[in-house]
């Protein structure tokens, strides 16, 4: 039986031990340089504020404009180049990809297809530097994120701005859907991109790439349990070998990645393990018959008739309360219409589309809890919490992380359900909108990837530099170990090779001049 444990690891660490060398120093260094993405707050701070004197043709003018039967799941009023527009959302659902439709606001033409030259404009005015055109992809090695689906394609634009940046600008709306600084392309070629194993995205591959992923980490998970136990059984803990040491082996290599095993072992197991799990293999953290359901909270689609107020004046209700809208998003909640005003810092402002509403800060908690009991029909609520502080499943982490672009704000209401899933949903009184679902399978997702991914509990992430030490000692352990192996399997491998180069040699029989 050890024979065979031997051979497993040996022959899996040949296959796999580089793989996993290239995961553990990319890990450190999506530690500080993230997968580019453009978040909300960079988009923002980008934004001129929306004028109400420029603005804006009535929404059943603009939603006639955009020309879908199907009422839209998002609506923003932005600024696009220097102009007011409405941009109309729709995810990805059945067989229909997710799509996204813009409106001119001031005079309620529809873009049906937005130019190099435009594109470089918008690039102009959103950076406030000149730019070089690039082209247009449907996807390149920046932009794999599904977010981007209903903005494809989209033009590269590189800019002269002190980071040489790179914007993504849609080919569909306009807007700038992406950028990438020059240090965040140069980290993320040993970074994201190798980590997540993005060389094999948009070729042939990609409709293996899920697969390959996910069976990569199994075996890789199966090479450092072996591996683990090999290293144990190997070590003495009573009597030390002839030579005096704990360890068999007296060969350097050999000698380090068995130390490095012992303390890295345990270490490379979760590290892989849990990178299985990010993937969800086999939807094993999807629940049968989850019955969260966000329709009833919002209670109807996004029509003009929930809306009694124009946007134009809605800015205007804003601008009175003293926030300069940079954009606003519209939102049915409890059936009626909504204008969430986005501002410069974060600052946000709610008003109900009303003619005799007037903006404030957050709704009533008392309201959020009503509405949101329908959020599990048939279920009741057990506990409603006002969070006024993160814990382990409700917390925010730094921007260039996976997750760091979605804004999580306190306080939040948490409420709790009695349903077979225990499920739990977390609804921001500051826009009102009901943050998804967290229920047995997803909390348990995020004890087997999130934390054993990058042990970001919020009191270790909170206890900066010592998180960083950890994590990058961590790391080391791993790298050091499939660094070793990395060279135990080449030996092997070229001793084999050699091998097999000799055998034909002593197996001639010798020629009459020998």
């Amino acid at each position: 039986m050890k024979r065979y444990l031997y051979l497993v690891h040996r022959w899996l660490g040949v296959a796999l031990c580089l793989f996993m060398a290239m995961w553990f120093f990319s890990g450190v260094v999506m530690m500080y340089v993230g997968y580019p993405k453009l978040t909300p707050s960079e988009r923002l701070s980008a934004l001129p504020s929306l004028d109400p004197a420029r603005c804006c043709v009535d929404l059943a003018t603009a939603l006639a404009a955009a020309g879908e039967r199907e009422s839209p799941q998002s609506v923003r009023l932005t600024t696009i180049g220097d102009e007011p527009v409405f941009v109309f959302g729709w995810g990805a659902r059945a067989a229909n990809p997710a799509r996204s439709v813009a409106v001119r606001a001031r005079d309620g033409r529809r873009a049906t297809h937005v130019s190099a030259e435009e594109a470089l404009a918008t690039a102009r005015a959103f950076l406030g530097a000149e730019g070089r055109y690039d082209g247009l992809v449907d996807e390149d090695q920046w932009t794999h994120s599904k977010a981007l689906d209903g903005l494809r394609p989209l033009h590269r634009v590189y800019m002269s701005d002190p980071d040489s940046t790179l914007l993504y600008v849609s080919a569909v709306t306009g807007e700038v859907a992406r950028d990438a600084t020059r240090v965040e392309r140069i980290w993320n070629w040993v970074g994201a991109w190798i980590h997540w194993l993005y060389p094999l995205r948009g070729g042939w591959l990609d409709a293996y790439w899920r697969d390959i992923v996910v069976y990569s980490s199994l075996v890789g998970t199966a090479l450092a349990i072996t591996g683990l136990a090999v290293g144990v059984m190997r070590w003495r803990f009573r009597a030390p070998y002839k030579t005096g040491a704990r360890t068999p082996y007296r060969e350097g290599v050999m000698k380090w990645h068995h130390l490095a095993g012992l303390l890295g072992g345990a270490t490379a197991v979760t590290f892989v393990f849990s990178g299985l799990m990010s993937m969800n293999p086999w939807k094993i953290f999807d629940l049968p018959g989850s019955a969260f359901d966000p329709k009833p909270y919002y209670g109807g689609a996004l029509a003009a008739e929930r809306f009694h107020l124009e946007p134009a004046q809605a800015l205007a209700r804003f601008s009175a309360d003293g926030l300069a809208a940079r954009e606003i998003e519209l939102r049915v909640i409890d059936g009626e219409g909504h204008y969430i005003a986005l501002g410069a810092g974060g600052a946000t402002r709610i008003l109900r589309a009303a003619p005799d509403a007037a903006p404030s800060a957050m709704l009533p908690f008392d309201e959020l809890k009503r509405l949101g009991a329908r959020l599990v029909p048939g279920a009741t609520v057990t506990a409603a919490t006002i969070m006024e502080s993160y814990d382990f499943y409700y917390f925010a982490r730094a921007p260039h992380t996976m997750h760091g672009n979605v804004d999580k704000r306190l306080p939040v209401l948490r409420l709790e359900f009695d349903d077979p899933a225990s499920t739990w949903a977390h609804i921001d009184p500051y826009t009102g909108a009901a943050l998804g679902r967290l229920d047995s399978g997803r909390r348990a997702s995020r004890w087997l990837f999130a934390f054993l991914h990058s042990w970001d509990a919020p009191a270790l992430l909170e206890a900066r530099p010592l998180w960083d030490i950890f994590m990058i000692t961590l790391n080391g352990a791993g790298f050091a170990l499939s660094a070793t192996g990395v060279v135990i399997g080449w030996r092997r491998l070229w001793r084999k090779v050699e091998q097999r180069r000799l055998v034909p040699t002593l197996a001639r029989p010798p020629s009459p001049a020998e």
